[in-house]
């Protein structure tokens, strides 16, 4: 597959552009005219630079509002193109973009439209250039692909064609499987793009809100498999238009951009391996349970002190390293106090236990995740360790047979046995903040690269403003981690560790008895609970005497209450009844604005 990207999907200059594609491996590039315009570069000294930086100049884009017009102001737009053509001629690109018309059209006709291409045609033989005609989700007569289609046959030209752009397609709901009735040769160029799913109008949509292959809702790889079947064999390439792409390092959003690319290769070939040559890339595997939590500060006594509370064991020191280990059941919490003065605590690791650690191991290294370096000694088992877009590390461990503890358990010496009576078994979900720049890279390393099912969107209030959220899980819904993005002014990075328990009234209970100081639930969400769930005056009781939240859904019941922050990290117990399968939503504005008051009291003492 030849990779290409449009340099309007990168933020910087078009040489910070082209350099940052050809480090990210890719083949290569359209060239956006405003990038053009913008450079001081002459289009020689711009394909100098491209051979030198090993990439193609495959694509001229855009050239707007041709046809459809009257006769004089085709007239005017031939002279128009034909300046384009003399700049690429110039710069060595054969191919350029004519989008339909959005402003200027007048004339609602596939014969004059085809008839004016086909003009446009002879002007582009001349100059060795191609023109690939694309329907705009908004053009003013033609925005259906398979009209521009038509117009193209009817045109009859050999350096006319079509360009297919997924967005344009998908965002007005027309059915890809058409693609299959075109000609694969008159395919003159393809761009990819992916897209949440939002209700405004297409133009807004498309101009803010694009996103790379596996980051929202379409299904590219089946729209992808329609157009390899009609034997194009050209570039591969993306469009994104992103406000958030153009504010953030173009190395960054390059990378993420050609992995993309290459995690919807692998999802096509093993979905229609009929469409597509088969992939390089190990096959996707979704992690079979979560294996431990790293905390990592210069001080962790205050988080051992919660962890005691909260009924964990303390399992021992490492033998090498200023790492102790505590647990519950089989959720393991790594403490790490190497490498972090002056940190406050804060998650910076997490381990995934996986049936087949190499195969897993493989996937992310094809899709280039850079490694992160991990000291060892002999003795030690082996722990791949990998980053990711929003901060902590990720380990991959082999999934122990029968309920045994992983092997690197025993590298921690002087602790105390698993206790099976503190009513605490396991993780039930890890709760992560990743920032407005890396969401979208996240969501598309959890979902795409380590096989996570991708959950709805939604927003919880904070006093500081809406909460964007949104759930990577396994299917089986073993591993649940939820990814927040904060408001702008939100001062505070937080993350929790939630933890399953039988009982969440005797874990409370138990914890109180120890010292522990519960984050204080105000008594009017009592009174709310009590008239929403029309609960028994006693029950109310009991669940405020110990700052328990309540849900309830027509699965099932859900108890949860949580400890105070320490620095950038706090916990909560949950306990699931029935087929309650969510995580207290409602509730979670109460727990933001109990933290944002604690944090007040704070500052101002």
């Amino acid at each position: 597959m030849r990779t290409s990207i449009a340099t309007v999907c990168l933020s910087g200059s078009l040489e910070e552009k082209m350099s940052a594609c050809a480090q990210a491996g890719f083949d290569g590039i359209e060239v956006f005219e405003p990038d053009l315009v913008a450079s001081d570069l002459t289009p020689e000294e711009i394909r100098a630079r491209a051979e030198r930086l090993g990439l193609s100049l495959d694509l001229y884009q855009p050239f707007r509002d041709f046809e459809g017009v009257t006769e004089e102001l085709l007239e005017a737009n031939l002279r128009r193109a034909e300046a384009r053509f003399r700049v690429m001629n110039r710069l060595g690109i054969d191919t350029i973009l004519v989008c339909s018309n959005v402003a200027t059209a007048t004339i609602d006709s596939d014969e004059v439209s085809a008839a004016q291409l086909r003009r446009l045609g002879d002007l582009a033989a001349g100059y060795g250039v191609r023109v690939a005609f694309e329907a705009l989700a908004w053009g003013r007569y033609v925005n259906d692909y398979r009209r521009a289609w038509r117009i193209v046959q009817l045109a009859d030209h050999p350096h006319i064609g079509t360009c297919l752009d997924s967005f344009h397609i998908l965002s007005r709901g027309h059915d890809p499987a058409g693609i299959e009735e075109i000609d694969g040769e008159k395919i003159f160029f393809l761009q990819l793009a992916d897209a949440p799913e939002l209700s405004m109008d297409v133009l807004s949509w498309s101009r803010h809100h694009r996103l790379f292959p596996g980051e929202g809702e379409f299904d590219l790889a089946a729209f992808l498999a329609h157009v390899l079947r009609t034997g194009y064999d050209g570039a591969v390439s993306l469009e994104v238009f992103n406000d958030t792409f153009r504010q953030t390092a173009s190395g960054t959003t390059a990378v993420q951009a050609h992995r993309s690319l290459y995690t919807l290769a692998d999802e096509t070939a093993r979905r229609f391996p009929d469409a597509a040559p088969s992939s390089s890339v190990a096959p996707v595997q979704a992690p079979a349970g979560i294996d431990f939590v790293e905390v990592q500060a210069e001080d962790t006594r205050e988080v051992e002190e919660a962890l005691e509370q909260l009924g964990f064991v303390f399992r021992g020191q490492h033998r090498t390293k200023p790492v102790r280990l505590w647990s519950a059941g089989g959720a393991r919490i790594v403490l790490n106090e190497q490498y972090a003065r002056g940190d406050e605590p804060h998650l910076s690791g997490l381990g995934l236990l996986y049936a087949d650690v190499e195969r897993a191991e493989r996937r992310i290294s094809d899709l280039d995740v850079p490694r992160m370096p991990r000291p060892m000694q002999a003795g030690e088992q082996r722990l791949p360790a990998f980053a990711t877009p929003h901060g902590p590390q990720l380990f991959l461990a082999a999934a122990p047979a029968d309920g045994a503890e992983p092997g690197w358990v025993g590298e921690f010496e002087h602790g105390y046995a698993p206790d099976a009576s503190n009513h605490l078994s396991a993780f039930d979900h890890v709760n992560l903040v990743s920032s407005w720049e890396t969401h979208d890279e996240t969501v598309h390393f959890y979902g795409s690269v380590l096989g996570f099912e991708k959950g709805p969107v939604n927003q919880v209030a904070s006093p500081h403003g809406l909460v964007r959220s949104r759930v990577l899980r396994t299917h089986d819904g073993t591993v649940r981690l939820p990814f927040n993005v904060l408001p702008a002014v939100h001062e505070e990075k937080t993350e929790h560790v939630a933890l399953v328990s039988d009982n969440v009234m005797a874990v409370a209970h138990q914890a109180r008895n120890r010292g522990m100081r519960f984050l204080p639930v105000p008594a009017n969400y009592y009174d709310d609970v009590r008239a929403r769930f029309d609960l028994d005056d006693r029950y109310v009781d009991l669940l405020r005497s110990h700052q328990v939240l309540y849900d309830r859904d027509e699965f099932g019941e859900f108890l949860h209450f949580y400890t105070r922050r320490i620095g950038g990290v706090f916990f909560e117990v949950v306990q699931r009844i029935g087929g309650y399968d969510g995580y207290g939503a409602d509730n979670a504005p109460v727990r933001l604005a109990a933290q944002s008051r604690l944090d007040g009291a704070r500052r101002e003492r």
